[in-house]
């Protein structure tokens, strides 16, 4: 290859800080394309031992399918720099291929700095390795019966008021309302109210009665009325949720979740209120929302992010990196340890024991949620953590 291994791991580094130089970045760009143009050839079996070459094939394979599966209208790349996508759509998985191809830099590099690499757990993982999650959940009626989603034939589930819950083909639940407006069936409805709620290693999609499309992650719920009268719309939230809100102006469309209130009229944004993460993390991608918290309230635009604790912090962010679960890849940038952690045990339904000092270190880098837990200890070996798996939980030694 055109740039040294120990230039590589400086690059890498430098790119993650954000710190590369427009020379520098070049350089990398050329580091991808010539990974491309050779098949994304790496160097020879004597230079890397087996499982660094069997780790940076995955997570090559990894990007190659995400490419084709995720993004196939808009998967087009300039010839002469495959890091600059011809459609702007595509920009942030072009941004996730190349930091899982700098991880890989960063682990062969690592071999050229004599770091001794850990042992080669391979046959461990092939006899436990475990599958991702999938499209499950279970919805609660009003009545408290609960059905299965996942298990439940398609077409209509139940009738509440004027209001029928009807599975789709491609597995999503929607609310639709078949009854007039002021009509006495839909004043019943309204005080009758349901619950969709996702396990571990679950997710699912529920069009709303007002067509506001909601995707649960794992681990997480919403609850609503089956339809929406008077001058507000009311849902609360657990765990992660991303909305796409039905426009309507003369009724505000509010999500409570762990104590903050979300008022929009028409808008794109993500919740995440687990109760294992430090904060409530709102993010705004589209429109304009209101958080509000024990007397506070700030105003987001897109772009925008609200971290809420004790107080509410307005910030910046990368609105994919938010919805990148939504969008089928665990993603990470600059998260410690045990961040990445809570999400693979939410998402794979494990257990998470750490052993040692795994404070620290940081990491960057995205996992198909398509991929089995497997995919992650490739990415671990690369970066020289050790681990074990006991039945459902992962030790991680560091």
């Amino acid at each position: 290859m055109g740039i040294q291994h120990t230039k590589l791991k400086e690059l890498a580094e430098k790119y993650r800080a954000g710190l590369c130089t427009a020379e520098e970045l070049k350089q990398i760009n050329a580091c991808y394309n010539e990974f491309e143009t050779n098949g994304y050839a790496l160097p020879p079996a004597e230079e890397i031992d087996r499982a660094s070459r069997e780790a940076a094939q995955f997570v090559i394979g990894q990007i190659k399918e995400q490419q084709k599966e995720s993004f196939p209208e808009q998967a087009r790349y300039n010839k002469h720099s495959t890091l600059v996508p011809v459609r702007k759509k595509i920009s942030q998985f072009v941004q996730y291929a190349a930091a899982a191809i700098l991880l890989i830099f960063m682990g062969l590099g690592a071999y050229y700095y004599n770091l001794k690499p850990v042992k080669n757990t391979a046959v461990h993982v092939a006899q436990n390795d475990l599958g991702p999650g999938s499209n499950k959940a279970v919805l609660t009626l009003s009545n408290g019966r609960q059905i299965s989603l996942n298990s439940a034939q398609n077409g209509n589930l139940a009738q509440q008021g004027g209001t029928v819950v009807h599975k789709t083909e491609n597995g999503l639940v929607a609310y639709l309302v078949n009854a007039l407006p002021g009509s006495p069936l839909l004043n019943n409805a309204a005080a009758n109210f349901n619950t969709v709620t996702t396990p571990r290693g679950g997710q699912y999609q529920v069009i709303l009665p007002d067509g506001t499309k909601a995707w649960l992650n794992s681990l997480s719920s919403i609850h609503f009325p089956v339809v929406f009268t008077g001058n507000e719309r009311n849902v609360k939230t657990t765990g992660e949720v991303y909305f796409e809100v039905t426009k309507d102006k003369s009724k505000p469309f509010r999500v409570s979740s762990a104590g903050q209130t979300v008022t929009v009229l028409g808008t794109h944004f993500n919740i995440m209120a687990y109760r294992d993460e430090p904060e409530i993390i709102t993010t705004l991608l589209e429109g304009s929302v209101r958080i509000a918290k024990d007397g506070q309230s700030k105003t987001l635009k897109p772009g925008e992010q609200a971290h809420v604790d004790q107080d509410i912090k307005v910030v910046s962010t990368d609105t994919e990196d938010a919805i990148a679960w939504k969008n089928g890849l665990t993603a990470f940038t600059d998260a410690d340890l045990k961040t990445i952690m809570r999400k693979v045990s939410r998402w794979y339904d494990i257990e998470v024991k750490y052993q040692g000092n795994n404070s620290g270190r940081t990491f960057t880098g995205a996992i198909s949620r398509r991929s089995n837990l497997s995919a992650l200890f490739k990415i671990l070996e690369l970066n020289h953590i050790q681990y074990s798996l006991e039945g459902n939980t992962l030790i991680v030694k560091q």
